[in-house]
């Protein structure tokens, strides 16, 4: 574990996997504990053994396969996989002071992803009524290689984002992706780029100046 506490957010990194149910028990104690002032904003990354988990809008035709555990997270959003190789951002920040606007917060997320793919050379994008990261795989064809799934509680956001890095794509046909079956999933490592966790994770963090002032409004991302 990476705590690093220079700033008024923590960043903490987790670089052994985390069981999802304790990671959800974690974030949950740590939503109540900033909204009640007694904890610092946290942005923590991390990866769990396999995982499927359940949105508030989860639709049990979509469980194809429940090959691994299945988990109700609270998030929004449908089915989603989480497993080793992916890198998993958990965003925990208090909207009462940076703006009540969870759209905003949504689309900041989404803008931060793409900014750090673009890191690596990869050309990214979030597709109107489609939700997570796109890109091109190696076919050509449009592909998802990051999700999105936010809960606010409190005024103080939880879950957040994922991305794949080298998972085992054959996890994914376990279900219906987000809901939506035209379109694949693939990877840094299909697309042939050899990433590790700790490359990904400077490269969220060098980007995340960009995502932070468009909370406060100050790139007209938002506003």
């Amino acid at each position: 574990m990476d705590n690093s506490s220079g700033s008024a957010i923590e960043w903490r990194r987790d670089y052994a996997q985390v069981p999802y149910r304790a990671a959800l028990e974690e974030m949950e104690n740590r939503n109540r504990a900033i909204a009640a002032g007694e904890a610092r904003e946290m942005i923590w990354l991390l990866e769990h053994p396999p995982v499927y988990t359940a949105g508030t809008s989860a639709d049990e035709n979509e469980l194809l396969d429940p090959r691994f555990e299945v988990v109700e997270a609270g998030r929004g959003g449908r089915y989603t996989y989480h497993g080793p190789g992916q890198r998993i951002g958990y965003v925990l920040l208090d909207l009462n002071k940076r703006g009540k606007d969870v759209r905003c917060f949504v689309h900041g997320l989404e803008q931060w992803v793409i900014a750090a793919l673009a890191n690596f050379g990869v050309e990214a994008w979030a597709a109107e009524g489609r939700v997570g990261i796109w890109t091109h795989d190696i076919d050509g064809s449009e592909a998802k290689i990051g999700a999105i799934g936010v809960r606010v509680r409190r005024w103080v956001t939880m879950h957040g984002f994922s991305v794949n890095l080298a998972p085992d794509l054959s996890h994914f046909t376990g279900i219906v992706p987000c809901g939506i079956e035209e379109f694949g999933v693939t990877s840094l490592a299909k697309l042939g780029l050899d990433i590790s966790p700790q490359e990904w994770d400077e490269a969220l963090i060098a980007t995340s100046p960009g995502f932070l002032e468009s909370l406060a409004g100050q790139t007209g991302i938002c506003r």
